[in-house]
């Protein structure tokens, strides 16, 4: 092996990213001084993109237990549920927001691919896709620009995979200006019994790399995704991946083909530190060791190094452990698919891993000593409450003027790009592909794949109002999970886990880790109250920008994604009024809590103010009462109330069929607020009107607060007796929102 002296290690690895004292550790670990090449491969694997090592005290904190687990968080490539039938779900959501700062489309299109390869190399088949985006200003070429990319890179990549999405948000707001947000999820399908697990043991058994050919695209991708952006970012582009969804396609297939032997030990995804992640994990996890030779490795560039080659992060790639004496059975699967499967490998005795170039020892570590829960460090970062908490907690509502004419506040409040309809997004995915999807033509909070062969569902979703987390990060993230919930909830389903993508700023930032211990805090107690346990997901730190000598952080966004069991088909329950003349029933109190409300911030321009009227146990009885109405088979449409308040509820249930409503809304409190507040723990019920008297008596039953608001009708959107407008106008208003910023 070349060797480095001290002073030269300790310069390399500062360069790489490896503190001093962790540098230190290394050379305790190895023995001696690391050369470049272990420098590299300890950069990557010590990242927090890879160890957590700034998160993972805090993350252990979260409820991971439930007796539908069937694979604890960080088990896995992906979260595994049971959800009856002999049937599995597996599923997880990511980041891939620097490399989509940089380079939009294939950021975008290689999140979409890392993350269903995440599914498949559990032996699950991919069925459904989900995506939560955040952008900057709306005004701003850049911020239409990474828009117009990102979402044609998860189309084109989508598409061409063949898996519809099924739900997802998008949302603007300055913050994200320099950093977009690009979360995705992805929900996938096995039985119990033919899982794989990303595992290595069996000395002698032979390790393959199978999939496309490696380059030297998303070398340190890794690292690049565990520091700040720059005005200088651009000149990272090689850290961004480049993908190929029609070869993810092929390598699917021959991988549920290979699922379908017990010709492999283990097989994990090459995703974040390429090689060096998949044979490191792999290896730590069984308790054995690996020889890996490079010079084997199928690559796309002639004279790649043994650095490159190890980080390289191409795309569509995977380490296989096969059982000794079933190779060939192996390479004719991965042969049929006109695919590359070549042994570049072995598993060892002890617990070393050894890398090859030309029969040259290039590298040499413990696996354990590179991994998470293992030897990669684990850090206690300080925090504190930031100062602008202060102008948060002075909001004064009576200060606020209730404007003169509500019907031009509710028409800027549905045409804002926050509120508005995204359809000139969701229209280039393809949501049909699969003949699985239950929820396009008649839409639901929540999207619902159809489990062929059972009377089930699945319902899914992903939320997070950033705003309320930066406002209350402890309240903000508890709203979030229970909206997800609600959203299962108001479809039929019950929930039953969650994936995370925990996007904030330098965790070296007190105030930004404030935010980040808030959320998990508020995480914790929303997840123990649903019984919706943390199957695993993503931290991603470092999500802000360094702009004109100024660092200025993303709003804190914790994504939530959750998945529910719908337990008989005929509880699905769509969002949209069916028909004219049922009784329209808020579920829950009016309120007239305006804060953090997009009518507060986008009309007003009032930006600090506390998270919406919330309390956990109420939101519970809440949903225990909607899920109990929905089994009584007497509701005709369920949707919650939440960004843009209660008009746009409304609103979005009449567009569904073109059935207006006439409500009436009895109260002294401003009307401003009760139209477009945020208050949370309301849902709206529409329902014949032959099943009033049970609804309500179920209802009161329950003690839950409920109240009539009035009736669907043709046409028009009546409010106390003001036509606020046509459901056709009103629409209008809505889907051009998107179209009129991106002219």
């Amino acid at each position: 092996m070349s060797q480095l002296t001290e002073t030269e290690a300790r310069e390399s690895g500062e360069k790489l990213g490896i503190l001093p004292d962790e540098f230190n550790q290394i050379v305790e670990y190895l023995g001696r001084v690391p050369n470049f090449t272990e420098l590299s491969i300890y950069s990557v694997m010590w990242s927090e993109h890879c160890s957590y090592k700034n998160s993972i005290k805090w993350l252990k904190t979260l409820p991971k237990e439930g007796p539908a687990i069937l694979a604890e968080a960080g088990e896995e490539n992906a979260g595994l549920v049971d959800i009856g039938d002999g049937l599995a779900c597996a599923f997880k959501i990511e980041s891939h927001n620097h490399p989509s700062a940089i380079e939009p489309y294939q950021g975008a299109a290689t999140g979409v691919g890392g993350i269903n390869r995440d599914i498949f190399t559990m032996g699950a088949r991919p069925i459904a896709q989900l995506n939560s985006l955040r952008f900057g200003d709306p005004t701003e070429d850049r911020t239409k620009w990474l828009l117009k990319g990102v979402v044609k890179g998860i189309g084109d990549y989508g598409n061409a995979f063949g898996i519809p999405v099924l739900g997802g948000e998008v949302f603007f707001d300055p913050s994200y200006n320099q950093n977009p947000l690009v979360n995705a999820m992805s929900v996938g399908i096995v039985d119990i019994n033919k899982t794989i697990s990303a595992t290595s043991y069996g000395p002698g058994n032979p390790v393959f790399i199978v999939g496309s050919s490696t380059g030297k695209d998303g070398i340190h991708g890794a690292t690049f995704a565990s520091g700040d952006l720059s005005e200088d970012s651009a000149d990272d582009l090689p850290s961004v991946q480049v993908g190929d969804p029609f070869q993810e396609k092929l390598l699917l297939e021959a991988s549920l083909e290979i699922a379908e032997t017990d010709a492999i030990i283990g097989m994990q995804d090459m995703g974040a530190a390429g090689i060096t992640c998949s044979s490191s994990e792999m290896s730590a996890k069984g308790g054995c060791g690996m020889d890996v030779f490079l010079d084997r490795v199928p690559t796309r560039q002639s004279n790649m190094q043994p650095f490159e080659i190890l980080l390289s992060e191409s795309q569509e790639r995977m380490l296989v452990v096969v059982k000794k004496g079933r190779e060939q059975e192996v390479m004719d699967i991965f042969d049929k698919w006109d695919l590359n499967c070549v042994e570049i490998g072995i598993v060892t005795e002890g617990t070393e891993l050894r890398y090859f170039m030309n029969d040259e020892l290039v590298a040499q570590a413990p696996a354990d000593s590179l991994v998470l829960g293992g030897g990669a460090p684990v850090y206690d970062r300080p925090y504190e409450r930031p100062e602008y908490m202060d102008r948060v907690e002075a909001f004064d509502a009576s200060l606020v003027a209730v404007p003169g004419n509500l019907v031009e506040v509710a028409k800027k409040v549905i045409g804002h790009v926050n509120v508005g309809s995204k359809k000139w997004v969701t229209d280039q995915y393809d949501s049909m592909v699969g003949t699985i999807n239950m929820s396009t033509n008649n839409p639901s909070d929540a999207g619902i794949t159809n489990l062929k062969g059972t009377n089930k569902a699945l319902a899914m979703t992903v939320d997070c109002n950033a705003r309320y987390v930066f406002s209350d990060p402890e309240k903000g993230c508890a709203i979030a999970v229970s909206e997800a919930a609600r959203n299962i909830v108001c479809s039929g389903g019950v929930p039953a886990a969650i994936t995370n993508c925990l996007n904030f700023g330098n965790p070296y930032s007190p105030q930004a880790y404030w935010q980040f211990v808030g959320a998990i805090k508020g995480m914790s107690a929303a997840c123990l109250k649903f019984k919706t346990p943390v199957t695993g997901g993503n931290v991603s730190f470092y999500n802000q920008s360094t702009i004109d000598g100024n660092t200025v952080p993303v709003l804190p966004t914790p994504t939530i994604g959750m998945i529910g069991v719908v337990e008989d088909k005929s509880f699905i329950t769509p969002l949209g009024f069916s028909e004219e003349g049922q009784v329209i029933i808020l579920v829950g109190e009016h309120s007239d809590d305006i804060a953090c409300s997009q009518y507060l911030i986008n009309y007003h321009g009032v930006e600090y103010s506390p998270a919406p009227k919330f309390d956990l146990d109420t939101e519970s009885k809440l949903q225990d009462a909607i899920m109990g109405a929905i089994r009584l088979n007497i509701v005709s449409a369920a949707h919650d109330v939440s960004d843009g308040g209660l008009f746009t509820s409304l609103i979005e249930m009449a567009y569904v069929n073109d059935i207006g409503f006439n409500v009436e809304i009895d109260t002294d409190l401003r009307m401003d607020g009760v139209l477009f507040g945020e208050a949370q723990s309301r849902v709206i019920l529409a329902v014949d009107r032959s099943n009033v008297s049970a609804l309500e008596s179920y209802l009161a039953e329950s003690g839950q607060a409920f109240t009539q608001l009035g009736d669907t009708a043709k046409g028009n959107c009546i409010i106390n007796n003001q036509d606020f407008g046509s459901v056709d106008e009103l629409r209008s208003i809505s889907e051009s929102a998107m179209p009129a910023m991106m002219a």
